[in-house]
């Protein structure tokens, strides 16, 4: 029956059948619950879809996907199960196939968030990770290296490649990680790039096979990419991921501590996740974003114009201070988005796990302020560890403050912004409400070096956040990049009437982290040392080694998504079996048989099958009506039966005779 090596039309047989217990029926719609044991029995007339591998096809009937029986009266619904089982098996004519199969970085939203901005000259890597799936057998290997062949005629040798692989697939799957890049004689080119990367996967094949000793597989994955010219510095920005930590492992809170539903800071902190609007408001000024997954002593500041800080955890490694002050004097610029730090909210925030039975902690704040203060101190900044929050004005626009913190150093030539909040802290820790006046939020420097950058403050990152945010503030951003990439001040900030005098700190200490902390345990940069963390090694930065091409003078595919699809199979020229040639023939009853109910395993199949089903709703139907008569000849009894009418109780005779004297009794 078997006409494909993955394919096959079967009639399993009872045996196999009850073993089975996973076999979905397709001759009705009906849910598990309501699928009775009998009619997963009568399936020995029923054609099934099978998949069987490769290297199986002549062993005991094993499917590795089964989509169920089908009666043949439904045969129109075998083309949607090729449809269907193209899409949720998974599968491909080839015993080796690719997921995605294909990397186009300008389709969108297959292909989001790489369609969203085009690739460049200096620009950070692209790096998309694809899935190998072998069916040749459980464990495989990768023969040689995989090779990236570029297009000539579409432009492929203006990007290099660099791919890194697991050598062994097991079980069934491995990965394939592409990173993609513009070449240096492309960074003033713009246009459309293409090429492939060949990997040819080799699985040992079964004793008894006549292939030989092993099975090989060739699979191509195509690529295609948008080239722009290298933007300038002004235009990109770069975001500082290395640094953001989320739950889990650890405990970081939230950083609104309004929203009691949501407590852990789980959504990662990322432009492509819980910072995507704001990542798209970006682009939409024609900024150009990209991350840095890797410490600040890993990537090139003279291509930059500013770095962005947002909601920052992690510690920083002392040779990331010194670089980022170095940089900050040669014209990079830096905008940092802080949050709220409190040892005693952190302390009131804590929680009893059940399923560890311990008491969380949290390891730091909405933000990590004493590592923040760290990096800035450099320039006389710091925050506060303050908790304020409340509505205000800027610029005329409407802002929230959700849980923030404030600025408790600046330079004296800086300008300062500062609002009348709400006392958080004071509300969480004893359930009072004050408000503070004149809490600085809001910090524009310009560093006095000869050429050097600028430095912005925020004490609130969730106007930028998708999570929890109530009122973007995405102007204010907007406001700070003019600044930091052109020294562009906005006049409504410069001149506001909100602007104070730049604090200097002296007065209260800055924050301290919080002692027997955690944080050690989940971060990047410290590790435990007798009871004190202390910085760990400075990493080495990543390096990728670029793919040799052997290009090749041949044209790419116009649609990539054709090129290798998945189960690619002609539904008008598919052959379906014929179901009656495998319809088992039903003898009818003797006059010594009992009935179906006799058979063992249930109702017997074929024709007497199909007269039950046909008789059971006429029962069923009847049943019905003899219930409805009886309730209906109920309630007519009722209402045509007369009330009865209560009997009158009659007074005894000395009171009537009190009455008619007008004497009262005596006692």
């Amino acid at each position: 029956l078997c006409k494909h090596p993955y394919i096959c039309w079967c009639t399993p047989q009872r045996s196999q059948m009850r073993s089975m217990t996973h076999v979905l029926s397709l001759t009705d719609y009906r849910s598990r619950k309501t699928r009775n044991k009998r009619s997963m029995r009568s399936s020995s007339n029923s054609v099934g879809l099978c998949l069987i591998p490769l290297h199986s096809a002549a062993q005991t009937f094993m499917p590795i996907c089964h989509l169920g029986s089908v009666l043949h009266k439904k045969m129109k619904t075998l083309k949607y199960l090729l449809q269907l089982l193209s899409n949720y098996c998974n599968l491909s004519l080839s015993p080796t196939s690719l997921s995605p199969s294909y990397i186009d970085l300008t389709e969108c939203p297959y292909m989001w968030p790489y369609c969203s901005q085009p690739i460049y000259y200096g620009g950070m890597p692209t790096i998309v990770n694809v899935t190998i799936l072998n069916g040749m057998g459980v464990t495989g290997r990768i023969v040689d290296k995989p090779i990236w062949q570029p297009y000539l005629p579409q432009n492929g040798d203006h990007i290099d490649v660099a791919i890194s692989y697991s050598p062994v697939l097991w079980p069934w799957a491995g990965y394939l990680a592409v990173s993609i890049s513009v070449a240096k004689k492309a960074a003033s080119w713009e246009g459309i790039a293409q090429g492939h990367v060949m990997v040819t996967v080799a699985s040992p094949a079964e004793n008894d096979s006549t292939v030989g000793g092993e099975l090989t597989s060739t699979v191509k994955l195509p690529i295609k990419v948008k080239i722009v010219p290298t933007p300038p510095r002004s235009k990109r920005v770069l975001w500082d991921q290395y640094h953001n930590l989320r739950y889990p492992p650890g405990y970081f809170p939230r950083d609104n501590l309004r929203m009691k539903n949501d407590p852990l800071d789980w959504n990662g902190d990322h432009i492509h996740t819980n910072f995507r609007d704001m990542y798209q408001h970006l682009r939409s000024m024609g900024y150009f974003v990209e991350v840095l997954g890797a410490p600040i002593t890993c990537f090139d500041a003279s291509q930059y114009g500013t770095l962005l800080m947002v909601d920052s955890e992690e510690e920083y490694f002392p040779e990331e201070i010194t670089k980022l002050k170095r940089d900050i004097d040669n014209g990079l610029s830096l905008i940092i988005f802080s949050d709220w730090y409190n040892t005693s909210v952190m302390r009131k925030v804590k929680f009893y796990d059940e399923n560890t039975r311990q008491w969380w902690m949290p390891d730091t704040g909405g933000a990590n302020i004493p590592a923040l203060n760290d990096l800035i101190s450099v320039w006389g900044m710091a925050f506060s560890d303050g908790l304020y929050e409340g509505d205000f004005t800027l610029a005329d626009h409407d802002m929230y403050y959700a849980s923030g913190c404030s600025i408790a150093r600046f330079p004296e030539d800086g300008i300062v912004i500062a609002k009348n909040l709400k006392d958080q802290g004071l509300e969480v820790l004893k359930q009072e409400t004050a408000v503070v006046e004149g809490v600085p939020i809001l910090g524009l420097y310009q560093t006095p070096s000869n050429g050097g950058g600028r430095i912005a403050l925020y004490g609130d990152s969730n106007c930028i956040d998708d999570s929890h945010r109530q009122k973007d503030c995405f102007w204010l951003l907007d406001a700070l990049l003019q600044y930091t990439s052109y020294s562009m001040t906005l006049p409504s900030l410069s001149h506001s009437h909100s602007r104070v005098a730049p604090p200097t700190g002296t007065e209260h200490p800055l924050p301290q982290r919080l002692e027997g902390n955690h944080l050690y345990r989940y971060s990047k940069v410290l590790e435990a040392h007798l009871g004190d963390p202390k910085p760990r090694p400075l990493p080495a930065c990543p390096h990728l080694s670029w793919a040799k091409p052997q290009p090749v003078n041949e044209t790419a595919p116009s649609n990539l998504w054709k090129h290798q699809k998945l189960l690619s199979v002609d539904l008008d020229k598919v052959a379906l079996p014929n179901v009656r040639a495998y319809r088992p023939q039903v003898r009818p009853l003797s006059p010594g048989e009992s009935g179906a109910w006799d058979v063992p395993g249930g109702i017997m199949p074929g024709r007497y099958n199909q007269e039950v089903g046909q008789t059971i709703p006429v029962f069923a139907f009847l049943g019905a009506m003899v219930v409805l008569s009886f309730f209906v000849v109920q309630l007519t009894k009722a209402k045509t039966k007369p009330k009865r009418r209560k009997p009158r109780i009659k007074r005894p005779t000395y009171l009537q005779q009190q009455q008619t004297t007008g004497k009262n009794p005596t006692v």
